[in-house]
C-alpha cells in the first residue's frame, strides 16, 4: 500500500518538477502529445544537400496534402487539427529552411521565389508528383508563388491567410512596418503574450514556464527572422502577385480570419475576383492562424472543399 502511494506521489510530482525545474522537456513532450493525436510521426528527407524535418501521418495510399507553415512558425503549426485529415489523407508537414528544426543558415536567401523552389525540390525528393497544397501566411505565399510558377504539381490550392496579395485596406502590421517596427520577432519576454494577442484572436493561455521555453527558441533566431521577414515584407509589400492571380488553374479555397491585424481581411476580395472558380470562407470569430484557433472549423471548412473538388 506504502508502495502504491508512493509510486503515485512520484507521478503526481515529477510532471510538476519538470514544468518548474525543467519545462523545455515537457514542452516537448506537449508537442508530441499533439503529434499523436493528429497521427503524426516526424521524418526527415535530405534536399540539396540540407535535411528537412518534416511530420507525416495517414494511410500510405492516400491522397497527399503538403501543409506549409507561417512566419516564425514550424511544422507543429498543423498539429492541432492534424487528425480531422490523417484517417483519409497522407499529411505532409515540413520545416522550411530558416524555421523549427531545419537549417538556420543566415547566408541562405529566403526570398519567396528561393523558398517556394526549395519547396519544389522537397516534393522531389519526396516523390510526389503532383499533391493538394495548403499554406498559411508566408507558408501560403509560397503554395500561392509554387502554383502560378508550378501549376501542373499542385491538384488543389487552399490560401490561409495568406501574404503576397494587397487588399484594399491596409492591415495594422503594414502600418507598424513603414513605422520601422516588427511585432512578429520576438525580442524579450513580454513579446510571447504580445505576438500571440497580435495572430489570435483569442489567444490560447499559455503556462507561464512554456513562454519561457518559447523565448528562448525565438531569442535564438532573432537576426535571422529579422532577415527573412524583411525579405518577406519586401516581395508582400513592394512585389505582390495581384496582377498575375488569374494564372492560377487549380480549384483553390481561401480560408480567411475577419479580424487578422497582420493581412487584412480584403484581400479575400481581391483573390476570389481574381482567382477564376475560386471560392472563400472567412470566420467572424477567428484571426491569422484558424487552425490553431479553431482546428475544426478550419478543418471542416478545408475537408468541404476537397470533397466538392472531387477530391
Amino acid at each position: 500500500m506504502n508502495y502504491l502511494l508512493i509510486t503515485a506521489a512520484i507521478l503526481i510530482a515529477l510532471p510538476v518538477l519538470l514544468y518548474v525545474v525543467s519545462p523545455a522537456i515537457l514542452y516537448r513532450q506537449f508537442q508530441k502529445a499533439m503529434r499523436r493525436k493528429g497521427r503524426l510521426v516526424q521524418k526527415s528527407v535530405r534536399v540539396d544537400g540540407a535535411a528537412w524535418p518534416y511530420l507525416e501521418g495517414g494511410p500510405a495510399d492516400g491522397e497527399i496534402i503538403v501543409f506549409v507553415h507561417g512566419f516564425g512558425a514550424d511544422k507543429d503549426s498543423w498539429s492541432f487539427a492534424a487528425h480531422h485529415f490523417t484517417d483519409k489523407y497522407r499529411m505532409i508537414s515540413p520545416d522550411l529552411p530558416g524555421f523549427g528544426e531545419s537549417d538556420v543558415s543566415a547566408e541562405r536567401d529566403y526570398s519567396i521565389a528561393a523558398q517556394t523552389g526549395r519547396l519544389i525540390q522537397f516534393l522531389d525528393a519526396m516523390g510526389i508528383e503532383k499533391c493538394h497544397v495548403a499554406g498559411n501566411s508566408m507558408g501560403g505565399f509560397i503554395a500561392l508563388q509554387a502554383a502560378l510558377d508550378h501549376g501542373h504539381r499542385l491538384t488543389t490550392l487552399t490560401l490561409v491567410n495568406n501574404a503576397g496579395v494587397t487588399g484594399a485596406n491596409e492591415s495594422e502590421l503594414q502600418k507598424l512596418v513603414t513605422e520601422g517596427q516588427n511585432p512578429l520577432v520576438v525580442r524579450k519576454p513580454a513579446d510571447i503574450d504580445q505576438l500571440m494577442a497580435f495572430v489570435a484572436h483569442k489567444p490560447r493561455p499559455i503556462p507561464g514556464q512554456f513562454k519561457k521555453v518559447m523565448f528562448n527558441e525565438a531569442k535564438g533566431r532573432e537576426a535571422l527572422l529579422d532577415k527573412i521577414f524583411l525579405a518577406i515584407a519586401q516581395d508582400s509589400l513592394e512585389n505582390p502577385v495581384n496582377d498575375r492571380l488569374h494564372e492560377v488553374k487549380c480549384p483553390t479555397l481561401i480560408i480567411w480570419g475577419k479580424h487578422d491585424r497582420l493581412i487584412d481581411v480584403s484581400a479575400v476580395d481581391v483573390l476570389e475576383a481574381r482567382i477564376e472558380g475560386s471560392e472563400s470562407v472567412v470566420f467572424d470569430h477567428l484571426a491569422h492562424v484558424p487552425m490553431i484557433e479553431d482546428p475544426k472549423a478550419f478543418a471542416d471548412a478545408h475537408l468541404s472543399f476537397l470533397a466538392r473538388a472531387g477530391r
